[in-house]
């Protein structure tokens, strides 16, 4: 993985307005990310089972929802470079308000298979457009930003087991006030985007709106495409983040049926496991940036793949609740390694203008190795 630096040159994509951009994306990705982690983290498996889905399709459940950002990741990032970072984001925000009213109204599984894959186009929008709008405005700071980012995301998607899990404890399993609570989360993100200020089309960021089909011709998308393809950097880098999403993909789901139906937790218990995965990564994950924008990238990298899979293999060795917990903190800390380091030298190995091509990119990769964990997964299973 070759690493370079990117220009410290200040984007002027977006006017502040007197409220930070970059605030406002922050608090949207937390009440986005806890939305959509809390429509599957604890409830999703258990849900599942209500509705009498096969065995062998369980792994399809849990991975519908990952597919989408095989399909629309990359073009997102695209017309994010064309129409501009607001529009796109605005509308995965409309995704994430409407989707878990879906889920109430729900009665059988193949219903549950085609809701999670329209609820999955909200993230698969979301993130790499975020990111992609985050590096162009801090190009000298993209591993610093983008993990705090990342880590007010992870408040959101900390927060989650823990509150599905009480909801279904304090309900007894009324799987339509969970479902509630995620709209009401959602809701709360499309309010935030509302908020985003509007590009500033005089700088050299944000493309006017009559100028999308000559900037669409000047950018040459086909070969702005076959340019992030042929990058070996980023090619690497994004098959070591798929890697890493495959382990977490196969991790988030089938861990919540081993410790209910093996380990035989309570629903809360479980919710505290696998939050922990993520309790402690929003404030370690600035730190990490900050660190791979001074050290390089490739060393986090390296560092977290071998403690993840180190812990990741003692799971079967152990039903006790305080080994659990540790492992799962420390699998936690291992991810925030890899994925502060990997979106940010993905920024340093493309071009400005290849910003929101390149982040989708990374995120389709990446969304093939979650979407193959928990299927390959529950065929091993």
């Amino acid at each position: 993985m070759v690493e370079k630096h990117g220009s410290s040159e200040p984007s002027a994509s977006f006017r502040d307005d007197g409220i930070s951009f970059f605030v406002i994306l922050c608090v949207m990705g937390a009440f986005a990310i806890l939305s959509s982690t809390m429509s599957k983290n604890p409830v999703l498996n258990p849900f599942a089972e209500s509705l009498n889905t096969p065995t062998a399709l369980m792994g399809v459940v849990a991975a519908a929802s990952t597919v989408p950002g095989i399909i629309i990741s990359l073009p997102a990032g695209v017309l994010s470079d064309v129409l501009g970072r607001r529009r796109v984001l605005l509308f995965s925000a409309l995704i994430f308000a409407s989707a878990p009213l879906l889920y109430i109204f729900i009665d059988s599984w193949w219903q549950l298979v085609l809701v999670r894959f329209y609820h999955g186009f909200a993230t698969a929008i979301f993130v790499p457009v975020a990111k992609a709008a985050i590096a162009e405005r801090f190009p000298s700071k993209k591993g610093e930003k983008i993990s705090t980012f990342t880590s007010a995301t992870l408040v959101g998607r900390s927060i989650a087991p823990f509150l599905g899990g009480f909801i279904l404890s304090v309900t007894f399993w009324n799987y339509d006030l969970l479902y509630t609570a995620v709209g009401v989360a959602g809701t709360a993100s499309l309010i935030a985007a509302l908020f985003l200020p509007r590009e500033d089309h005089s700088g050299r960021g944000g493309p006017a709106p009559s100028n999308s089909l000559r900037r669409m011709k000047s950018l040459g998308l086909p070969s702005g495409w076959g340019e992030v393809l042929k990058n070996p950097g980023i090619l690497s880098v994004s098959v070591v983040e798929a890697s890493t999403l495959y382990a977490y993909g196969a991790l988030e789901f089938f861990l919540v049926g081993y410790l209910n139906n093996v380990v035989m937790l309570d629903p809360f218990l479980i919710g505290v496991i696998s939050g922990s995965q993520l309790i402690f990564i929003p404030l370690i994950n600035p730190f990490m940036g900050r660190l791979s924008d001074k050290v390089g990238r490739r060393r986090p990298i390296l560092a977290g793949l071998a403690l993840g899979g180190t812990v990741l293999s003692l799971i079967p060795y152990t039903r006790s609740f305080p080994a659990l917990l540790t492992i799962s903190i420390m699998y936690g800390l291992s991810f925030s390694m890899v994925t502060s380091s990997t979106s940010a030298l993905v920024g340093d190995l493309s071009r400005r203008e290849l910003y929101g091509t390149s982040m989708g990119f990374l995120a389709t990769i990446m969304d093939v190795g979650q979407a193959l964990g928990p299927i390959i997964t529950g065929v091993i299973l």
